[in-house]
């Protein structure tokens, strides 16, 4: 059965940096964008950045621009997000998901794989 995990949540302090991984299992990635997003407690899941299929096209929102970078290793079959700056509102629960395409939606029904979230917990 398909799979996604995502690695590397953690607290750490404002300013700090932290960088998730998603591996994939059952699943190739190589056809589909790879998707993050976050979900603060009492608020929507939303959308933080993508990778289209063949990593030449990133999308990021406007609260994680210039400090946010999403990256992929077709080889490995992973993708990865990098945080730097990290900011008190960065704190939620961060999901990786693999698009039913291979181009970045921003919104959730566009994947079709999700992992199970880790927990990115920054302080001040």
């Amino acid at each position: 059965q398909a799979q996604l995990a995502e690695v590397g949540g953690g607290m750490v302090q404002a300013g700090g940096t932290l960088r998730l991984s998603c591996a994939a299992s059952e699943l190739s990635l190589l056809d589909f964008a790879v998707g993050w997003f976050r979900q603060a407690p009492g608020k929507e899941r939303e959308f933080v950045a993508g990778i289209n299929w063949s990593g030449r096209s990133k999308f990021y929102a406007d609260s994680v621009q210039d400090r946010f970078t999403a990256a992929r290793d077709s080889r490995a079959n992973r993708g990865y997000m990098q945080m730097n700056d990290l900011k008190v509102e960065d704190t939620a629960i961060y999901y990786c998901a693999s698009s039913v395409d291979g181009e970045v939606d921003t919104r959730p029904s566009g994947y079709k794989y999700w992992g199970p979230g880790t927990q990115v917990t920054v302080s001040s």
